[in-house]
């Protein structure tokens, strides 16, 4: 039996990522926007608060069980930062190619051996918004920034991540070889599994 998953975002890239992982699991997701769910105003200071708060504004608004998740960039020489900030790093407008052109600007004289970086990623699982136990699931990519943009694939910073078991950024990975790899993809197999286990 199929079952049927909000999912808390208006991005299309992470739907389209999020769907296509799920696909084999019997889990049908749909996104917050096709039942005109307002965005919650994430004001966690953690990526796993964030992906609650999320979770419970889709649930609350649609009386469905809800996939939310909160990602981002952590740049070792930058303190971890733009972590929760990834997507407004540039400034609350910024879109994603203000935000690498951002992050090259602020890295600009930094050494290759210290432009040292990871993708992470939260996944919560809430069944209805007052879920007292969300599964929370998290992956981890390590890589690094380059000194330039690369590749027209994926969506983000992917194009100034290098994968160093690929040689090359993520931006030039297929879509399936960046789902097998990647911090997304890794927390929605990790849920995927949890959500088996329940229904057995």
């Amino acid at each position: 039996m199929t079952q049927t998953i909000v999912l808390a975002t208006g991005n299309q890239g992470k739907v389209q990522e999020i769907g296509d992982i799920l696909a084999p699991f019997n889990l049908h997701i749909l996104p917050q926007s096709e039942f005109d769910v307002a965005e919650a105003d994430e004001t966690g200071l953690t990526f796993v608060e964030n992906a609650i708060i999320k979770a419970r504004n889709a649930a609350a608004h649609t009386g469905l069980p809800a996939i939310a998740d909160d990602s981002g960039l952590e740049v070792d020489f930058l303190n971890g930062a733009p972590g929760i900030y990834s997507s407004r790093f540039a400034g609350p407008d910024a879109n994603s190619q203000d935000n690498v052109k951002k992050l090259l600007a602020d890295l600009k004289d930094v050494p290759e051996a210290e432009r040292t970086a990871r993708f992470q990623c939260l996944m919560v699982y809430l069944a209805h918004e007052h879920d007292p136990t969300p599964i929370i699931c998290q992956g981890s990519w390590e890589g690094h920034i380059l000194f330039d943009q690369r590749g027209n694939g994926g969506f983000g910073y992917d194009p100034i991540f290098y994968v160093p078991a690929h040689r090359c950024a993520a931006a030039e990975l297929s879509k399936e070889v960046k789902n097998q790899l990647s911090h997304r993809g890794q927390a929605l197999r990790q849920l995927a599994q949890a959500l088996k286990n329940r229904q057995k």
